[in-house]
């Protein structure tokens, strides 16, 4: 009697560190229709082509969570490539996006200034292929900074709001700690300790270790507070 295989997962997630930030530029896909979205494309285009080749995907559309030089430097020059539309981050980071060509300088990393397709609110959806990701504002590391949270793969892609073991940094414009600390507790926690996460930086980690052992954000820690 043959054996049935393992159901696919509908979502599945590669990280392909780009700049020399070591940022997260992730590909996401739906592993139904092969339909991709390449999410903050900061840099090292090259390296984020040739990961798309490798998985066999289809390039549907760009996501931002936040206008950062080191996640959307390369965007709109990707987007052009690939004839894709850009979806995020919020409007509020409309100051970021207007400086990526500044920024760029500053950092050693191509920047070109654009408006996205489509800019994010709470409550919107972004599609991917057949996979549907709510999409949830999430200030304090910027203004306009937003997550993508695929419920049914209990999976959130979460910038630079949290990393394993640390937080995003507040000290740069539009960035607020206490906002930052507010936004973790009251938009990630609530997606539940068992969503795993894919950061802007680092190793991805899951709610539960982070509630456990995050030196800013645990539960201990705020108790603290």
């Amino acid at each position: 009697m043959s054996q049935s295989s393992p159901p696919v997962a509908p979502l599945r997630a590669a990280i392909v560190p780009v700049t020399p930030i070591q940022q997260n530029c992730t590909l996401i896909w739906c592993t139904e229709t092969m339909k991709a979205a390449v999410v903050d494309p900061g840099g090292d285009l090259p390296r984020i082509k040739a990961a798309i080749e490798q998985a066999g995907i289809t390039v549907e559309k760009i996501l931002l969570t936040h206008g950062h030089i080191d996640h959307a430097g390369e965007a709109k020059a990707l987007a052009r490539d690939l004839a894709v539309p850009i979806e995020g981050p919020h409007e509020a980071d409309r100051f970021w996006l207007a400086r990526l060509d500044e920024d760029g300088r500053t950092y050693g990393i191509r920047g070109e200034v654009f408006e996205p397709d489509r800019w994010l609110v709470d409550g919107d959806t972004v599609t991917v292929g057949n996979l549907s990701l709510d999409v949830y504002e999430t200030p304090g590391h910027t203004l306009g900074h937003v997550i993508f949270h695929h419920a049914p793969s209990k999976f959130a892609q979460v910038g630079d709001v949290l990393f394993q073991g640390s937080i995003g940094r507040s000290d740069l414009a539009g960035g607020n700690h206490q906002q930052l600390i507010e936004t973790i507790v009251t938009k990630l926690w609530p997606l539940g300790d068992d969503t795993a996460f894919i950061p802007g930086h680092g190793n991805p980690s899951t709610f539960a270790h982070e509630r456990a052992h995050n030196l800013f954000v645990s539960d201990r820690a705020l108790a603290v507070e």
